[in-house]
């Protein structure tokens, strides 16, 4: 009889393996939509960040936005939770995430075209107000992309995708 690999174990001969956690925040405002990015990036995301152990994912969202915009928040309503598989760098990577709406209780800057905010968060991260438009988030590489390709007509209840290399996401409602 063989002895299989035990399932938790990364097999040699694949390419590294990432899993992530992910929370973050649609916030609109003036019919744009702030995003951010690692300055060693090229893409954009929304604001967010990684849950912590016993954490909820709506406690994670508010603590994030309040450490990385300084202001406090409520949410609105969660929009979706996301199965998203992709390569990035060497690594195969399964990301587990949930968007919420949610509503800045502070003022926060505003700027059509320019960066309104930076912070240190494992490196230096730029934030800025895009157009809510699927064309300008598409021009300007909204990862993940299912996000930008559906802003224009959000869903009116929660939404359950699952996304593959950026291929047509696959919802709960197919």
């Amino acid at each position: 009889m063989s002895n299989p690999q035990p399932r938790h174990m990364i097999r040699l001969d694949h390419k590294p393996q990432l899993f992530s956690f992910r929370v973050a925040a649609l916030i609109f405002h003036e019919g744009h939509l702030l995003v951010n990015r690692s300055v060693a990036d090229r893409y954009w995301a929304l604001p967010g960040g990684r849950a912590e152990i016993g954490e909820s994912t709506d406690e994670t969202i508010l603590r994030e936005i309040e450490e990385e915009l300084h202001v406090k928040a409520r949410i609105e309503r969660l929009v979706w939770s996301a199965e998203n598989f992709f390569t990035y760098g060497d690594y195969q990577a399964h990301e587990m995430a949930f968007y919420y709406q949610i509503r800045l209780e502070e003022a926060f800057p505003f700027h059509e075209n320019d960066i309104i905010h930076r912070v240190a968060d494992g490196g230096e991260v730029e934030f800025r107000w895009l157009p809510a438009t699927v064309k300008a988030l598409r021009e300007n590489d909204l990862r993940p992309v299912f996000i930008a390709d559906s802003i224009e007509a959000l869903p009116e209840r929660h939404q359950h995708v699952i996304v593959r290399d950026g291929n047509q996401p696959r919802t709960d409602n197919d």
